[in-house]
C-alpha cells in the first residue's frame, strides 16, 4: 500500500531512514513557521491567522506531492516571494495586502494552467545538462550562506558588503553545529542532521539562544483563520501594471520551483543520463495547487524547498519522506510554542553539510569549454550574490544563450530557449 500510495519500497529502503528524514527536512526548513508571520503581519495581516495559513498551506502542498509526485521534497511559503508581497506590492508599490493577496491567488491559477499544458516541463528539458549540474552546486552554496547569514557568522558591512560576524551565542552554537554535524557524517551516523539539530537546541539554552518564555506551555489551539480567509480585493485589478506584477510573480515562481527540482532530483540519483526527472509534472501541479490554496487561506506563494535537501542527505527517497514532513506542518498547529523554540542557529549545521553534499556536481561540469564552463559559474555564484535561486538561473541561461551566439554555436542551442531569453530581458526591462 506504502509502495502504491507513496512510491515507499521495502526492498530498497527503509522506513526508519524515510522518519527520519522527513523529520530532519521539517527541523530544517521549519523556521518558516516563524519568519512568514512576522514579514506578511507588517502589512497589517493578523499574525496568529497567517501563522496557521502557512502551517496549513505547507502541509497541503507537500503531502498532494508526497502522493502525487512520491518525491522527498517539501512546500512551503517561498522566502523570495513572501519579501515580494510585503515589502515591494504592499510597502513599496502601495497595494492593499488583499490586493496582493488577489494577485497570489491568480498567479496560482495561471501556475496550474500552464503545468497542465506540460509548458514548465517543456521548459525544464530545455535546460542544457551543463547548466542543470551548475544550479544543483549553486542551490548547495546558497543555502549554505543561508546558514551562515542567519546565525550571524557572516555579517553585512557597508565596505565590502559581507564580513565574518563578531563572535555572539548564536554564531558559536551555529559553529559547534557545523562541526558536529560534520563529525556526525564523518562517523556514519544514521540521522546525523536530524541530531546535532536537536542537540544544539539543548546546547542553545544556557547560552541563552533557546529562549523558554515564562509560563510557557507546549500545547496550544490553532488560530483562526477569518481574519485572512479569501480576503480578495479585485478593485482596480485588471491593469497593466497588475499583469507585470502576475508576469512577474509566475517567473520567479517558475524559476525558483525549477531550479530547486533539478537540484534536488540530482541528489536523490533519479535523474536519468539525459537529465529527465520522473513525475515532474505532478511535482510542479503539487507547487502550483499549494500556490492557489495557500493564497485562499491567507499566506504567500508556496514553493518547493531546498532545505529539503536535508532530508536527502540523511536517506530520503520517496513520498514517505514528504508525507512525516507534511504531517509535522499539521502537529506543528498544535505544538506551536514548542516549535519556536528552534532558533535558526541551531539548523546552521545541516545547511552547512547540505551545501557540501550538494557541491559534488560541479566535477560534472565541462570546464574545457569556456562556452559551457561561463554560464555554469555565472549560475553558481549569481545565486549566492543575488540572494536568488531564480536571479542565479536567469542570468546562467542568458549568458548561455549570448555566449554561444556570438560564438558561432547558436545551433547548440534550442527555440526554447531562445524564447526564454527574450522574455527574461523583457522582464528585466519592465521589472
Amino acid at each position: 500500500m506504502l509502495q502504491k500510495l507513496l512510491g515507499f519500497d521495502k526492498r530498497t529502503m527503509t522506513l526508519r531512514t524515510e522518519v527520519i528524514a522527513g523529520i530532519t527536512t521539517f527541523l530544517t526548513m521549519s523556521y518558516i513557521l516563524a519568519v512568514n508571520p512576522d514579514i506578511l503581519s507588517k502589512t497589517g495581516m493578523d499574525k496568529g491567522a497567517v501563522f496557521t495559513a502557512t502551517a496549513l498551506a505547507s502541509a497541503i502542498a507537500t503531502l498532494l506531492l508526497a502522493y502525487m509526485a512520491k518525491l522527498p521534497f517539501a512546500q512551503a511559503p517561498s522566502m523570495a516571494l513572501n519579501a515580494f508581497f510585503a515589502f515591494t506590492l504592499v510597502e513599496g508599490m502601495g497595494y492593499s495586502w488583499e490586493t496582493a493577496l488577489a494577485a497570489m491567488f491568480v498567479e496560482g491559477v495561471i501556475f496550474i494552467l500552464i503545468t497542465f499544458l506540460n509548458v514548465r516541463e517543456l521548459i525544464l528539458n530545455s535546460i542544457p545538462m551543463n547548466l542543470r549540474y551548475a544550479i544543483s552546486a549553486g542551490i548547495g552554496m546558497f543555502i549554505a550562506f543561508i546558514g551562515l547569514k542567519n546565525a550571524g557568522i557572516i555579517d553585512a558591512s557597508p565596505a565590502t558588503f559581507v564580513k565574518f560576524g563578531a563572535f555572539t551565542p548564536a554564531s558559536v552554537l551555529a559553529m559547534i553545529g557545523i562541526l558536529l554535524s560534520g563529525v556526525l557524517v564523518v562517523k556514519k551516523v544514521k540521522g546525523a542532521l536530524f541530531y546535532s539539530i536537536l542537540i544544539c537546541t539543548i546546547i542553545g539554552i544556557p547560552l541563552s539562544v533557546t529562549e523558554i518564555p515564562e509560563g510557557f506551555l507546549p500545547v496550544s489551539m490553532p488560530h483562526s483563520l477569518e481574519p485572512t480567509f479569501c480576503k480578495f480585493d479585485f478593485s482596480g485589478f485588471f491593469t497593466f501594471d497588475m499583469a507585470i506584477i502576475i508576469f512577474t510573480l509566475l517567473f520567479m515562481n517558475i524559476f525558483d520551483t525549477l531550479g530547486t527540482l533539478v537540484g534536488l532530483a540530482s541528489k536523490t540519483g533519479i535523474m536519468d543520463k539525459n537529465g529527465n526527472i520522473p513525475r515532474v509534472k505532478e511535482a510542479m501541479m503539487s507547487d502550483a495547487i499549494g500556490t492557489t490554496v495557500g493564497a485562499m487561506l491567507g499566506s504567500s506563494t508556496i514553493t518547493t524547498y531546498v532545505e529539503s535537501a536535508s532530508g536527502i542527505a540523511e536517506g530520503g527517497r520517496s513520498g514517505m519522506t514528504s508525507f512525516v514532513t507534511g504531517a509535522l506542518f499539521l502537529i506543528a498547529l498544535f505544538f506551536a510554542p514548542v516549535f519556536l523554540l528552534i532558533p535558526s542557529a541551531a539548523t546552521t549545521g545541516a545547511l552547512v553539510l547540505v551545501g557540501v553534499f550538494m557541491m559534488d556536481t560541479i566535477k560534472q561540469i565541462d570546464m574545457e569549454d569556456i562556452s559551457e564552463a561561463l554560464p555554469a559559474f555565472i549560475t553558481i555564484i549569481m545565486m549566492v550574490l543575488t540572494y536568488s535561486i531564480a536571479d542565479g538561473m536567469v542570468l546562467g541561461l542568458l549568458c548561455y544563450v549570448l555566449i554561444k551566439l556570438l560564438t558561432g554555436k547558436h545551433k547548440e542551442v534550442s527555440i526554447t530557449m531562445y524564447i526564454l531569453a527574450a522574455l527574461f530581458i523583457l522582464n528585466y526591462i519592465f521589472a
